[in-house]
């Protein structure tokens, strides 16, 4: 199946500088996908790229096959977004402000409206003025906005910011029942991990302008943390070295007499093996799967999420 979205290559340079470094990555058809990052890891940038508003130095970005740099107004006639914030007049009610951009795209009357006002769940608010809603209405409105010209990919640029736990949930569920009822491919940015891990099926890390990773959210777990709490204090550089010249693995001293490392579940019993016959004394081992923040804290050598 060819991708909704493909990036190949993507760089951007600024003033000499490189920004954005050699960039791949896929987002497939249904798929609801996560891009994380620290601030200033380079994800707006991305984005903004993605959208044509800004020209990356080399590489290329394909939208449903089109190019965004040769056939930017096919590209872009599948995708729907909001980047940063969504625009709105405050002083119209939110129909208005449907209506209005209704109005500068062909092909959407006031049915598309009345159906993209149901998809996010605002028909007892719509006809309020938007200076009333609250940050999670406005949210829902940008949405509704982005989703009338029936886009195939829709883009969300940190849309949790600011929200409440309560709007939180709700804009999860929105996203997730516009995956699985509209079939919409969504790529969403976001510095909350755990609402990523919840949300998406996929998820890509970026740390200063590299892509560093990607992984399907439900394979985290089958890397666990393991935690190794041993009797006496001096045996604890034995297992430190035991770990990583056996099994090649870097290991934390928790300076408390546990160790932890990301260990895979089938190698487990052998490293336990291993330190027995070596005369360790295990108090206990306990196992923990690994989320999403740990991955991330792995990978960036635990670096500040913005």
């Amino acid at each position: 199946m060819e991708p909704v979205l493909e990036l190949k290559g993507v760089t951007k340079k600024i003033r000499g500088k490189t920004i954005i470094k050699g960039i791949d990555f896929s987002v497939k058809k249904g798929q609801i996908y996560g891009f994380l990052g620290p601030n200033g890891a380079g994800k707006t940038m991305t984005l903004r790229m993605i959208v044509g508003l800004i020209k990356p130095t080399s590489g290329q970005i394909t939208i449903n096959g089109h190019s965004v740099s040769r056939s930017f107004v096919q590209a872009m006639a599948q995708v729907g977004c909001i980047i940063e914030n969504p625009e709105l007049y405050e002083y119209m009610s939110g129909y208005n402000n449907l209506l209005l951009l209704s109005r500068m795209e062909p092909g959407i009357d006031e049915k598309r409206i009345h159906e993209v006002v149901e998809m996010v769940g605002m028909e007892r608010r719509v006809h309020d003025k938007v200076s009333t809603y609250s940050l999670g209405m406005k949210q829902r409105l940008g949405i509704a906005q982005a989703l009338m010209k029936r886009p195939q990919l829709l883009i969300l640029d940190e849309p949790s910011n600011g929200l409440d736990p309560a709007g939180i949930r709700e804009f999860r569920q929105l996203v997730k029942s516009l995956a699985a009822d509209h079939g919409m491919t969504i790529l969403i940015s976001s510095h909350l991990l755990s609402e990523i891990q919840m949300m998406c099926d996929e998820v890509a890390i970026i740390l200063h302008g590299n892509l560093i990773r990607t992984a399907r959210v439900d394979a985290l777990g089958r890397d666990q943390k393991v935690i190794w709490e041993v009797h006496r204090m001096d045996q604890v550089p034995l297992v430190l070295q035991l770990l990583r010249e056996q099994f090649g693995m870097e290991a934390l001293d928790h300076g408390d007499g546990r160790v932890s490392a990301f260990v895979e579940d089938d190698r487990l019993t052998h490293i336990n093996a291993v330190f027995v016959k070596a005369g360790i004394e295990l108090l206990f081992v306990c196992k923990q799967p690994k989320n999403l923040e740990d991955l991330f804290l792995e990978l960036t050598g635990g670096e500040t999420i913005g």
